[in-house]
């Protein structure tokens, strides 16, 4: 993880070479301040190089010097505003430092710099600069020998107490997002149940009380959707609690996760192309746990409630069948037409049983569900379903704030008869058009009154292309989005 601070620009010298990173907004930040500072240091080399690139600062243009002078081993411009006028927000500056870090070669400390006008988003530059430098690599055994790779950042700023005050929240918000990556990245031969159920115990140190419901307490309680998933593997299924209390005798928000940490898709197999990336299928609960270790580490002022449903979906004698008929925790029943729509079926019981026993203001769950929803929405925006207004426009709002998009779908009547059975209360299936939003009313079936939301993150949780702030994978998506929600929620008292 890359190591951040914050101090005042220092003095360049021979004697310590570093790397420089500017972020800069339009033509006009390239004039006087921290600008002037490198262009000194490099003998007007840089001045020269902005004027035969003909470099502006726009959004999305960047330039590189290498070793323009004893005391700089590189200087790395990248705008991020000014294109028609425009000014720039915190995501753009979260991109730029992204991009920036990201051409900082063949050195392990490097300095981030802002343009006068850009200082005040230093703690989300800092955000930008340590996600882009995230790298799963537990597994390589052979590292690229090009040279030390950036170990730490200074962030050049006037006022480094107000930057630090506000990064501490910032600095929480990465580490969930981190923990979260780590989780999806893991594969599914590492990462099971029991497995995940051990990791999120680690969680205790930071203050979060644990719960773990096994398969016989599961069975008392009734548990009959998600263990009919469980029921052909023989790693064993958990339900994992998670609580943090910050908001005194309040009513908690629950957040809600899908973990299936394989999806074979049971004896309604999958395709062979891509089943290597259903290990990612607990994408949900990892975006739970990592965003209740926000919490925790900031400590947040709210109740907060997580719990993920942890279950491997494999094929074998003793796996479910299409046509079976299941009881969910709160007595409905289900028939199971199709093996691979099973993560309905395991929030079908951990929904209603957050909803039952914590009583919470809120409901928002998380999953991996559907290809549909990638169909409609492809990589750039989740899914958002809901029964409340005010909670879909929290989430929407929230999430335009962070950068992490949600579009909202719609839901009704003529959908939700759809998944009527004519043998049980409902199938867990009703054909294809339509396929994300019937999950959607699948599940609503299970919510009860209490405000809900569901996302379904297919789309958004593992990319095969890299984006400014994170490599091609796991994305951490929804971590960010949930925390800026829960902050409003603290600020405000409501959604």
């Amino acid at each position: 993880m890359l190591d951040i601070t914050f101090d005042s620009f220092p003095s360049l010298n021979a004697a310590s070479p570093v790397a420089v990173a500017l972020l800069c907004q339009g033509a006009d930040s390239l004039e006087g301040g921290v600008f002037q500072t490198l262009d000194d240091a490099c003998d007007g080399a840089l001045l020269r190089a902005v004027a035969l690139k003909g470099f502006t600062g726009e959004k999305g243009k960047s330039l590189s010097l290498l070793a323009p002078s004893e005391a700089l081993t590189q200087i790395v411009l990248v705008g991020c505003g000014g294109r028609a006028g425009e000014a720039a927000n915190a995501v753009d500056v979260e991109n730029a430092a992204g991009t920036a870090v990201k051409a900082i070669e063949g050195v392990a400390k490097g300095i981030l710099a802002l343009t006068d006008g850009l200082e005040p988003f230093a703690p989300e530059a800092a955000l930008g600069a340590r996600l882009a430098r995230y790298d799963f690599d537990l597994y390589r055994t052979r590292k690229a020998a090009s040279g030390p790779a950036l170990e730490s950042l200074k962030v050049a700023v006037s006022d480094a107490e107000g930057a630090k005050a506000r990064w501490t929240v910032l600095e929480a918000v990465s580490q969930g997002i981190f923990l979260t990556r780590n989780l999806v990245s893991e594969p599914a031969n590492i990462l099971y149940p029991e497995v995940f159920a051990e990791r999120i115990e680690g969680l205790r140190e930071l203050g979060l009380e644990v719960e773990i419901l096994d398969r016989d307490r599961m069975e008392e309680l009734g548990f009959g959707a998600l263990l009919g998933v469980a029921q052909g593997s023989s790693r064993a299924p958990r339900t994992v609690i998670l609580r943090h209390r910050g908001g005194g005798e309040e009513a908690p928000l629950a957040f809600i996760g899908k973990g299936v940490t394989f999806d074979s898709g049971g004896i309604s197999i999958k395709p062979a192309a891509g089943m290597d990336e259903m290990k990612t299928d607990m994408g949900g609960a990892a975006t739970v746990v990592g965003l209740m270790s926000t919490l925790a580490r900031r400590k947040a002022a709210v109740n907060a409630i997580g719990v993920v449903g942890l279950v491997e979906n494999m094929v074998s004698g003793d796996a479910q069948r299409p046509g079976d008929i299941v009881k969910a925790y709160d007595g409905q029943t289900i028939e199971v037409l199709n093996t691979d729509a099973e993560g309905r079926l395991v929030l079908a019981d951990v929904l209603s049983y957050a909803r039952d026993r914590f009583k919470p203001k809120l409901m928002i769950d998380l999953a991996t569900l559907t290809g549909a929803i990638v169909v409609s929405l492809g990589y750039e925006n989740a899914g958002l379903f809901s029964n409340d207004d005010a909670l879909a426009s929290g989430l929407f709002g929230a999430g335009q704030e962070v950068g992490e998009g949600l579009w909202r779908m719609p839901m009704g009547e003529a959908y939700n008869r759809q998944i009527d059975s004519d043998i049980a209360d409902m199938k867990n299936i009703g054909g294809r058009p339509g396929s994300a939003i019937l999950a959607a009313e699948f599940l609503k079936r299970f919510v009860g009154e209490t405000p809900w939301a569901h996302l379904d993150i297919a789309g958004t949780t593992w990319k095969n292309t890299a984006s400014p702030i994170a490599p091609k994978g796991a994305t951490g998506f929804g971590v960010r989005l949930l925390d800026r929600f829960v902050q409003m929620h603290e600020h405000n008292g409501r959604v």
